[in-house]
């Protein structure tokens, strides 16, 4: 009975043991993402407040490099993931964890939704990490090979299945609708899913490895670069909540001592257009449609109301016509994108 007693509490100590433990080098990689992420989102705001030209943010090496931290974010959330539950599910840890980060997700959509009420978040990463932790618990415990070929098909949907089906906004945290939403942050279901179960794979196959390791010298410390950065990895959820409206605050009190110039309204218009209707679809065909858009907004005098905010673009039926327009016309244009 003791013996029985001791084998039990020593698998429930095997259980237990490997999710205490962190791995300062995994925190440090989640410091780097948020020193990434924090120089990214800094360039957003001079952008966003004028002090560099208007889309620079979200065209070009910016777009790729914000791409490149929210696939990192995720990935490492799918490796943490597999870490914390390799041997069964700690459900009480799991839901407090997923906890946290669904109450963030819904503070930054109410507090960006006051903000930016055209563009704000309501599905971006915080959303996204959320929602693939619970369905990543059905990938725990699956042959391996699965979650690659699950992860491949999850990167090749929205080029397959697209289908103005997923265009009404309930659908929009899918990924397959054939317009993008506007949005400061969209993270959708697919295709970023295929970058968590990428990280749960590469989890996978670090603990098995590590498991088949022999015994070696014992590790060096680590400097105080990587334990400052695995310190803020410790505490990502609290950084990335605290340091954009510590950005925004800092660049706003710029503007009261140093106003950026006044930029062109057409061109500031031309840019933003083409940034936002890029992000899915071809720039030649972009920059016909905002081009038309510019010109059928001048001709009908309907630009400078539009660009002082005193016009509804959700609910204007002017503004639902001009845009039928000019995507007719910029198809006629670019006619591959037909």
């Amino acid at each position: 009975m003791t013996q029985e007693f001791s084998d039990k509490a020593a698998a429930s100590a095997e259980r237990t043991a490997p999710a205490k433990q962190r791995l300062a080098w995994l925190d440090a990689a989640r410091g780097v993402a948020l020193l990434a992420m924090a120089i990214y989102h800094f360039t957003w705001d001079l952008d966003y407040f004028g002090y560099i030209a208007p889309g620079t943010a979200a065209t070009g090496g910016w777009r790729i490099f914000a791409r490149l931290i929210a696939g990192s974010f995720i990935f490492l959330a799918g490796f943490s993931l597999v870490l914390g539950h390799r041997n069964a599910i700690r459900w009480r840890p799991f839901w407090n964890r997923f906890g946290r980060i669904a109450a963030a997700a819904l503070l930054i959509t109410t507090a960006t939704y006051l903000i930016f009420p055209s563009t704000f978040i309501f599905f971006g990463i915080l959303h996204h990490i959320a929602l693939a932790s619970l369905l990543g618990l059905i990938f725990l415990r699956l042959p391996l090979v699965v979650l690659p070929v699950v992860a491949a098909a999850a990167f090749a949907a929205p080029q397959f299945l697209r289908s103005e089906l997923f265009d009404i906004p309930a659908l929009w945290w899918v990924g397959l609708s054939e317009t993008a939403p506007r949005s400061n942050d969209y993270v959708p279901l697919l295709p970023w899913f295929g970058a968590f179960l990428l990280g749960m794979t590469a989890s996978r196959l670090w603990i098995a490895r590590a498991a088949n390791a022999s015994t070696g010298p014992a590790p060096r410390p680590h400097g105080r670069t990587t334990a400052l950065f695995a310190m803020a990895g410790r505490h990502s959820l609290a950084v990335y909540l605290i340091h954009q409206p510590v950005l925004i605050a800092l660049v706003y009190l710029a503007t009261q001592v140093a106003p950026p110039p006044k930029p062109d309204p057409v061109e500031s218009y031309r840019r933003s257009c083409v940034a936002a209707c890029s992000v899915d679809t071809d720039p030649a065909f972009c920059k016909s449609f905002c081009d038309c858009t510019i010109s059928e907004l001048q001709s009908r005098n309907l630009f400078d109301a539009l660009n002082a905010g005193t016009l509804d673009v959700q609910t204007d039926e002017r503004i639902g016509e001009l845009s039928q327009q000019c995507t007719a016309r910029a198809f006629s244009d670019v006619p591959s994108q037909q």
